[in-house]
């Protein structure tokens, strides 16, 4: 192996040595094997390129392009052009899936489940990272700047990892740049030459390494050392910082407080609605008798900036064995206490504990912390829902319309809290909010005919591929252009009640599933669902449905109603699939204004990467790369060796000597040295003679000239006649092409090099051997059609050397196995048999 080959290999190593340290942060491996293969191709490619040889900026320019052609046929095959080409679709895919894996990263704890936008995170990365290595230490040569996208890729694991394992993966970082700059170093010595590691001090002791090969050791082992041993001294630490709340999940210390860090779960709501394919998220048994109520709440947004709802930072203490009464509901409402099993998917990797409202007990194993304000219980250090049953204890609260229209004012610091809208909400909400209204006495009344006018009267139409927009006035274009999904009526009715002094929360989870014939319900991600939930003195929070068509309206929001009505079947949400709607639904992927105005969000089906896909496996999406690269390569293949050849045979030609050296048999001297690759010593020389391998480097060089120059007039239509002296060649290439000075002048000096190293009894080298070639090369070109031009570039005729030498290869092979199988067979045979 080639000292650019060892190189480009260690540089590939050590990029995934340092990524290796991303492997805690999720809980699946695979990514890391995809960007391994990824990464091999990409390397693979600067390879070739370097071979070729190609300038460096084209070089790198050919690593980005099957870069970015890599990651298209990975994460948006569907929105590329003829499924390979990026388009303009292709570059907003990927902005929308890092925008979702940007959020994902601060809603999950690690291990984050493996969505999307986190593998694309991940995986282009590395490739990033990795091609930054490769352009740096092995295209332009100097692998000690490399250490610093190394440095980069381990710095972000380390930062937002748990630092449980921190040493050993910088040992693994730190290890694959030590190699490389020693890779590098031993490549550039082999440049100058051969290092003497100097004469022993005593006789008959072995020559050790070289004392600089020996301080490089100390020195890395020195500073391996004090990296490992710096980080251990009690020095001042910074805390706080971007990533400090989701480094070791909601909490800090035992589990006896801590607080949970304001980041908001509406992050796939939109994605979930939109599958093509319904899939059980969970799966539940209660004693309730009104099923079409039973929402499973998640969490709840309580703070608003203008734009959008998101959790707010709240305190989170150890889970109660039994939960507190909720805030505000009264003795005299009626209830009634009911007990719910449920069951997640092994694939649903939810870190907020989907739970009817409002709890009173629940029994669940794992690091579950309790939020007391939302009443809602998060994972702690990477705890999740996945595969999780567990049993929820809560109340069925049956307020009556008389008890919500009689309800007394919120306390004034609840009021003032739930209340809040900033002054970037555009005016129009809060006066289409009093219009709506205009009649009503009670927060009661406002608040049903606020629901209604969304639900029922406004004209309002349930959609999930619409973009309303983003930015402050997001609220008002909803209000305008009237379509939207749960997300945009949620958000908007809450923001209504709160202009209108109503205390206002919006509620994210799942509306009521389906009821099997086991008596069981399904819940599935299109039952992903979120709803305001409005608070009144005396009752508490309550929930209300203005999105049209979707969950069930409450029935002390229905007129004449009593609030005690009778069990009611159970209704299935129904799913954004089957809506009665006259904007189409479709399973697109969330758009970017959308994920600003947090519509794409939800708490909800968070990791689907457990479920079959349609996109098949990504080793099938290797092996067609690997063929398309085949495909593409083929066709060129000709020009590429051809390019190679000449790259070759110029760099021993130029880097000819000018005196000669070492004796060869027979009298004649050569500078003895190893003969560069690719050059075949025996082949036949132009008189017919056969040069054997203990040929000389100067030899080797003027004839290499000498065979670039008859291939290169091969390539234009002189077909070479090796039974011709080199002088006779020579002037039948200037005869049949028509060559003046200086071209003329130049092919005979190579024929007369040729005839120096040949027959000369004290041969010396011409020097300027290859730029004489290439006064020949230019001659041509200038005298060709542009047809010929092309045909000598794409097609060179020289190329069917290769198919010979193949042949004479495989002639060289089967004589070799011959003669050792002959070999093989005399040596078992007993002496008795061979002697007869």
């Amino acid at each position: 192996m080639s000292g650019r080959a060892r190189l480009t290999l260690w540089a590939w190593a050590a990029t995934l040595l340092a990524a290796s340290a991303l492997l805690p942060l999720v809980d699946s491996v695979g990514w890391m094997l995809e960007a391994a293969v990824l990464l091999a191709i990409q390397s693979g490619v600067g390879a070739a390129a370097r071979r070729v040889p190609l300038p460096r900026t084209l070089t790198v320019l050919a690593q980005v392009l099957v870069t970015l052609l890599l990651l298209t046929l990975f994460f948006a095959r569907q929105q590329s052009l003829g499924g390979l080409l990026p388009g303009p679709d292709t570059f907003r895919t990927f902005g929308e899936l890092f925008q979702a894996g940007i959020q994902d990263v601060g809603r999950y704890a690690i291990p984050a489940p493996l969505s999307d936008g986190i593998r694309l995170m991940l995986v282009g990365g590395v490739l990033v990272i990795g091609l930054l290595v490769d352009a740096v230490a092995v295209t332009f040569r100097s692998a000690a700047p490399a250490g610093l996208p190394l440095l980069a890729l381990y710095s972000v694991a380390a930062g937002i990892s748990d630092g449980s394992a921190d040493w050993f993966f910088f040992l693994l970082a730190a290890a694959g740049y030590l190699v490389l700059l020693l890779t590098e170093s031993r490549e550039r010595l082999s440049q100058w030459g051969r290092v003497f590691g100097g004469t022993p001090r005593t006789p008959g002791a072995e020559t050790g390494p070289s004392a600089p090969v020996r301080t490089g050791r100390r020195i890395g082992a020195v500073s391996l050392g004090i990296a490992l041993a710096v980080p251990l001294l009690p020095l001042p630490a910074i805390q706080g910082g971007l990533l400090d709340g989701a480094r070791t999940g909601v909490g800090t210390g035992p589990g006896d407080g801590g607080t949970v860090s304001a980041v908001n779960p509406l992050v796939s709501l939109k994605d979930s609605l939109n599958v093509q394919e319904d899939h059980t998220v969970l799966v539940l048994r209660t004693n309730s008798q009104t099923l079409s109520d039973m929402y499973l709440r998640i969490v709840s947004l309580d703070e608003f900036d203008g734009t959008t709802w998101k959790p707010s930072k709240r305190q989170i203490v150890t889970v109660p064995d039994e939960l507190p009464t909720p805030v505000g509901l009264g003795a005299d409402v009626r209830r009634a206490e009911i007990t719910t099993r449920i069951s997640a998917a092994d694939w649903y990797a939810q870190d907020w504990l989907p739970m009817p409202y409002p709890p009173s007990a629940v029994n669940v194993k794992g690091n579950w912390r309790y939020e007391p304000e939302g009443m809602t219980l998060v994972g702690d250090h990477g705890q999740t829902t996945r595969g999780a049953t567990y049993e929820v204890k809560s109340l069925e609260v049956l307020p009556t319309a008389e008890q919500l229209a009689a309800a007394p004012l919120a306390p004034e610091g609840l009021r003032d809290e739930y209340t809040k809208v900033p002054d970037s909400l555009p005016a129009v909400v809060a006066r289409t909010a009093r219009t709506v209204t205009d009649g009503a006495v009670t927060d009661y009344a406002k608040a049903v005919k606020l629901q209604d006018y969304f639900a029922v009267e406004g004209g309002f139409q349930y959609n999930t591929e619409v973009k309303v927009g983003t930015g402050p006035n997001a609220i008002a274009r909803f209000l305008e252009e009237k379509e939207g999904f749960c997300v945009h009526f949620s958000f908007a009715m809450a923001a209504m009640a709160r202009t209108l002094g109503i205390p206002a929360r919006v509620a994210v989870g799942f509306a009521p599933g389906s009821l099997q014939s086991d008596g069981s319900v399904s819940v599935g991600l299109k039952d992903a669902h979120a709803w305001p939930e409005l608070y009144f003195q005396g009752v508490g929070w309550t929930r209300f449905e203005p999105t049209p068509t979707r969950g069930t309206t409450p029935s002390y929001t229905q007129p004449e109603s009593s609030g005690s009505s009778a069990p009611d079947e159970p209704q299935a949400s129904r799913s954004a699939g089957s809506v009665a709607s006259d904007a189409p639904v479709v399973g697109t992927s969330c758009s970017a204004q959308d994920k600003k105005l947090e519509g794409c969000a939800g708490a909800l089906p968070a990791d689907s990467a457990g479920q079959d896909g349609d996109g098949g496996h990504w080793y099938e999406t290797v092996g067609w790369i690997l063929l398309g690269l085949a495909v593409v390569a083929l066709p060129l293949s000709p020009m590429l060796w051809r390019l190679r050849r000449r790259s070759v045979r110029l760099g021993s030609a130029r880097h000819a000597p000018s005196a000669v050296g070492a004796a060869l048999p027979g009298g004649r001297k050569h500078a003895g040295a190893q003969y560069t690759d690719e050059l075949d010593m025996t082949e036949p020389a132009p008189d017919g003679t056969v040069l054997r391998q203990s040929g000389a480097v100067a030899t080797g060089q003027v004839l290499a000239a000498w065979r670039e120059l008859t291939d290169t007039a091969w390539d234009y239509g002189i077909v070479p006649d090796d039974a011709l002296t080199p002088r006779r060649a020579a002037a039948r290439i200037v005869r049949l092409a028509h060559l003046e000075e200086p071209a003329a002048g130049s092919v005979h000096r190579v024929a007369s090099a040729v005839e120096q190293v040949l027959y000369a009894p004290q041969p010396r080298a011409e020097p300027g051997l290859a730029g004489d070639v290439r006064v020949l090369r230019t001659a041509l070109r200038s005298r060709a059609s542009r047809t010929a031009r092309l045909r000598a570039l794409l097609a060179p005729r020289s190329a069917v050397r290769v198919v010979w030498d193949l042949g004479n290869r495989w002639a060289e092979l089967r004589t070799d196995w011959a003669v050792r199988w002959t070999d093989a067979v005399h040596r078992r045979r007993p002496s008795g048999e061979q002697s007869g």
